[in-house]
C-alpha cells in the first residue's frame, strides 16, 4: 500500500514538475509531511525526514534532467562549476540549519516559503537581465544562498538558480539548463547532510538512513522520470498562464495549511 502511495506521488511530482517547470520538491515534501504523519511517524522528525528523502529523489532525478540538457549543449560548465563550491557548503549549512530547527519550526518555515513560490508563479514575476555575472568571490556567494535554501527546504534549486542567473543577463535556455545541472550538487551534498544529521534518531521508521526513508525514495524515483516526460508534453498542449495560476493557487492552499498545521502561529 505504502509503495503504491508513493509510486502515484513520484508520478504526481515528475508531471507537475515538467509541466509548471518547477521542482517536484514542492510537491514531494508537503506530500510526504502529511504521508509520513498518517504512517504514524513521530511528528517532531517528520519533516526533516520529507526534506531529507525529497532531496535524495533528486539526485535521481536531476541526473536525468543534466543528461537531456547535456545532449542539448546548453549546459554551461564554467557557471555550473563556479557556483558548486558555494552550493555544497550552503547545502551542507542547510542540513545543519534543520537539525536546529524543531519539526514545528521547520514546517512553518516550509510553508512561507512555499507561499512565496506561489506568489512568484501566480503574479509571473521574473528578473529581468540587468547585470553581468559577478566574479568568483560573487558567484561563491550566490552558491552558498541558492544552496543554503535549497537544501533547507528539499529542492533542485530551479526557482532560485535560474531568476538569479536570468537577472545577470544568461539566457534562459542556458539559465535552465544550468539549474538543472546545479540540482546534483545541491542534492547529493544535501541528502548526505541530512543522513547524517539524523544519523542515530530513535524515532526514525524502519528502512530509514537518517533524514531518508529509502521506501518513499524508490516509490517516487521510479515514476517521477517518466512522468516528468509527460508533464513536458502536456506543457506544449495546454494554456500555460492559466494552469500556473492554477497551480500558484494549490501551493498557497497548501502552504497555508502547513503554516497552520505547525502549530506556531494560530
Amino acid at each position: 500500500m505504502l509503495i503504491l502511495i508513493y509510486l502515484g506521488l513520484g508520478a504526481l511530482a515528475g508531471t507537475v514538475a515538467g509541466l509548471f517547470g518547477v521542482g517536484g520538491g514542492l510537491i514531494i515534501v508537503p506530500t510526504l509531511i502529511y504521508t509520513l504523519n498518517w504512517q504514524g511517524v513521530d511528528s517532531g522528525i517528520v519533516t526533516h525526514l520529507a526534506v531529507g528523502t525529497s532531496l535524495a529523489t533528486i539526485v535521481i532525478t536531476s541526473l536525468s534532467s543534466v543528461r537531456a540538457h547535456q545532449k542539448r549543449g546548453a549546459v554551461d560548465w564554467s557557471i555550473v562549476l563556479a557556483l558548486t563550491p558555494g552550493i555544497a557548503l550552503g547545502a551542507i549549512l542547510g542540513a545543519m540549519t534543520a537539525s536546529y530547527l524543531s519539526g514545528p519550526q521547520l514546517q512553518l518555515a516550509f510553508g512561507v516559503f512555499v507561499v512565496v513560490i506561489a506568489a512568484q508563479l501566480g503574479l509571473g514575476l521574473s528578473a529581468s537581465g540587468q547585470r553581468e555575472l559577478p566574479g568568483t568571490p560573487g558567484l561563491l556567494a550566490a552558491g552558498g544562498i541558492i544552496g543554503w535554501i535549497s537544501s533547507l527546504f528539499g529542492i533542485g534549486g530551479g526557482s532560485l538558480t535560474v531568476p538569479f542567473l536570468s537577472w545577470c543577463n544568461v539566457a534562459m535556455q542556458r539559465a535552465v539548463a544550468c539549474s538543472a545541472a546545479c540540482g546534483l550538487p545541491i542534492a547529493l551534498f544535501g541528502s548526505v547532510s541530512y543522513i547524517w544529521q539524523g544519523w542515530g534518531i530513535s524515532a526514525l521508521p524502519a528502512a530509514s538512513s537518517g533524514y531518508v526513508y529509502w521506501p518513499a525514495f524508490l516509490g517516487i524515483v521510479l515514476t517521477s522520470t517518466v512522468f516528468a516526460r509527460l508533464g513536458a508534453s502536456l506543457a506544449h498542449r495546454l494554456p500555460a498562464p492559466l494552469l500556473r495560476r492554477i497551480f500558484a493557487l494549490f501551493l498557497v492552499l497548501v502552504g497555508s495549511q502547513l503554516i497552520a498545521g505547525s502549530g506556531l502561529l494560530f
